[in-house]
């Protein structure tokens, strides 16, 4: 038979365990503290290549759960989507692409995936400028604009501020986090941009020219004042000809540029025979439309530019 105990020792005994586990929570019972809930979902967020992905995550932090299509150290122009990229479109709660034509293949993507997400141009205000018109620059895309624009750190700040704006749209509960984090890499790019435009001044002018494998670095020379040649496009899509690759070398030996650089998403063998046959140097590998893992020199956009720029001013430096 179950023991019962009169109401008034029930009471004492519940006041007694009270004091024992803390005298303030008999004394004020709005004192106790609520049950824990559980952790607020984060936002998801799909950016189509990781120098995108790494700009979201600089300004959502943790309220954003970041996800890149395109992985670090491949190349967005020729991406194939997978299967699996539809069923992540379609779980987005926000989507964010480059624009200016760089993702060709997102249209068809995003209309197999059904996503409701709304998607923001990250580029969106950006002055853009033209690519060079030649036999290859606009293989497979249909355009005229060069679609590198966060390769001048002026238009990384549009870009942050367009990823900014469409976080406080959809998560208004988060809006000041956002602006905060926002601001504070605003910061961080101000300075980046001082550094490489000091490390730019400190080449002589005559040696400001390399040659890159794809034309990606046309906002960099308008902004820095570095020249870039490249055998390809604006696109890694077609293939440089005999006619361009004979015509590169040409005027590397003509100009005595010093140095070809290879890119993370790239294949070297292309700038392999233009340096063996123009006697350039390979001045190391740069970072144009992709970050590198976690574990290489340039896992963030501002690791990215510190990277190339420290590969142009040691390989053009020297007078």
């Amino acid at each position: 038979m179950p023991l019962r105990l009169p109401f008034w020792r029930l009471s004492a005994a519940f006041v007694l365990l009270l004091g024992l586990v803390g005298p303030g929570w008999a004394e004020d019972a709005k004192s106790v503290p609520a049950t824990p809930s559980a952790p607020a979902a984060k936002i998801r967020v799909v950016a189509t290549f990781s120098i995108l992905a790494d700009f979201v995550s600089q300004v959502g932090g943790d309220q954003v759960a970041v996800t890149s299509l395109v992985q670090p150290n491949a190349d967005a122009h020729g991406y194939a989507p997978a299967p699996s990229d539809a069923k992540t479109l379609a779980d987005a709660n926000l989507v964010v692409v480059n624009g200016l034509g760089f993702e060709g293949w997102l249209d068809r993507l995003i209309k197999a995936s059904g996503t409701k997400a709304p998607v923001v141009v990250a580029s969106a205000g950006v002055k853009p400028i033209e690519a060079e018109d030649d036999d290859h620059a606009h293989h497979g895309h249909g355009h005229h604009d060069d679609p590198h624009a966060w390769q001048s750190i002026a238009n990384a700040r549009i870009y942050v501020g367009n990823i900014r704006d469409a976080l406080e749209r959809i998560d208004p509960a988060h809006a000041a986090t956002y602006a905060a984090n926002a601001k504070a890499y605003l910061g961080t790019l101000d300075v980046l941009e001082s550094d490489v435009r000091a490390a730019i001044a400190a080449i002589p002018k005559a040696q400001r020219r390399i040659i890159t494998t794809h034309d990606a670095f046309g906002y960099f020379t308008a902004a820095y004042g570095l020249t870039f040649i490249a055998p390809q496009g604006i696109s890694t899509d077609s293939e440089a000809s005999p006619r361009d690759v004979a015509r590169i070398i040409r005027q590397i030996r003509q100009e005595k540029i010093p140095a070809v650089f290879l890119e993370n998403i790239s294949d070297p063998r292309l700038m392999q025979q233009i340096a063996r046959e123009s006697g350039a140097v390979i001045g190391g590998k740069v970072f144009s439309d992709a970050l590198s893992g976690p574990d290489g020199p340039a896992p963030t956009y501002v690791a990215m530019m510190r990277n190339n720029v420290s590969a142009f001013t040691a390989a053009l430096g020297k007078r």
